[in-house]
């Protein structure tokens, strides 16, 4: 039987842990659905990451929600497009990636002069 996303919440929002969300985004672009953007929320101890998709006009988010430090698996190999909202919230909030296809290295958009992970509401050290 093939598997699907089951929607677990009226907000159309399933969580999932991050060892999944390879698994059902490439579920989803099976279904037809495309990748529109990624957002994230500094939730305090943790960040939450939201995938969101589409497919005639239904909206499907993912959300993801990690302690601070953690790493996500980089979904750039289901949505190529992923890369650039990836190394965003690697710079903003200090997310790490595993597997991204193209890592900035934190010059996407910040530079040296800039304090890194501007979007966290206590800032991450990166060595």
């Amino acid at each position: 039987m093939k598997d699907s996303v089951v929607v677990i919440n009226e907000e159309n929002t399933p969580e999932l842990s991050p060892d999944r969300i390879i698994t059902q985004t490439r579920i989803l672009k099976d279904e037809g659905f495309r990748f529109v953007t990624m957002s994230s929320t500094d939730l305090g101890d943790s960040i939450c990451v939201l995938y969101h998709l589409d497919k005639d006009l239904q909206l499907i988010n993912l959300k993801v929600e990690v302690p601070k430090g953690s790493k996500i698996p980089s979904i750039c190999s289901v949505y190529a497009s992923a890369v650039l909202i990836e190394n965003e919230i690697k710079e903003h909030f200090g997310v790490e990636f595993d597997g991204l296809s193209l890592d900035f290295q934190g010059m996407l958009y910040l530079d040296e002069e800039v304090q890194k992970t501007p979007f966290c509401k206590i800032g991450i050290n990166r060595v």
